[in-house]
């Protein structure tokens, strides 16, 4: 299309400069044999010409800004495709069924597979419960047999109560030794340690029950997303 546009700028433009050139001549000769009539004739016509191509360079920069435009949207749905292309889909493949304490949904392109805090430690606890690692087992499983490629973010959540009884300082400490035993266990069943990291929220993205707000997020991020 490029080279469509830029053919029939040059073949107006050259046409429209051969013209003048033949008016500026016919131009020269009539002066010289003094025919005025000839003369006139010649410069309404060169008027025109004129005129005409005018209206050749508008119509010419209106596809200009065409093509930049076709040009522009082209680029744009390419990115969509491409970012498309990248993200993980949804799928049922990790098989939980409602109760167990595991949901799995899509956000932003990112596949969150959140598991309740209670499935997978004692109140104020870090080290993970037996059952818990059935679970983990079960999320390794598919992330080695779907996603290996992806990049692992495993956030740790806990509700807003103070800590008092256990030995961490803060909530923010607690998410964060949580998401660790996640994703030590994780790398332990054979997910890619270089493509898991650990985050920690604390207390500062609630749910709507401090047992909904207790949770551990392993987010599958799309390919080339950290």
């Amino acid at each position: 299309m490029a080279n469509l546009f830029a053919s029939r700028r040059a073949a107006a433009r050259t046409l429209a400069a051969l013209g003048a050139l033949v008016i500026t001549s016919s131009l020269t000769g009539c002066s010289s044999n003094k025919n005025t009539s000839a003369l006139a004739a010649l410069r309404a016509e060169n008027a025109e010409l004129r005129e005409a191509q005018h209206q050749l360079d508008a119509a010419l920069n209106e596809c200009d800004s065409r093509y930049d435009a076709l040009t522009k949207e082209r680029d744009d749905l390419r990115a969509q495709l491409d970012g498309a292309s990248r993200a993980p889909r949804m799928t049922d493949d990790f098989g939980f069924a409602p109760g167990s304490g595991v949901t799995v949904s899509q956000r932003n392109g990112e596949i969150v597979v959140e598991v309740a805090g209670d499935v997978l430690f004692q109140s104020g606890k870090v080290d993970l419960r037996n059952d818990a690692k059935r679970t983990l087992d079960q999320i390794a499983s598919v992330i080695n047999s779907r996603y290996a490629g992806n990049t692992i973010r495993i956030a740790g959540h806990t509700d807003s109560d103070p800590i008092k009884k256990s030995g961490w300082k803060t909530n923010e400490r607690l998410s964060s030794e949580r998401a660790l035993a996640v994703e030590e266990y994780l790398g332990s069943r054979g997910v890619n340690k270089d493509r898991m990291y650990a985050a920690a929220f604390g207390s500062s993205q609630p749910r709507s029950t401090k047992q909904e707000s207790r949770r551990v997020e392993i987010v599958i991020l799309a390919s080339g997303a950290s």
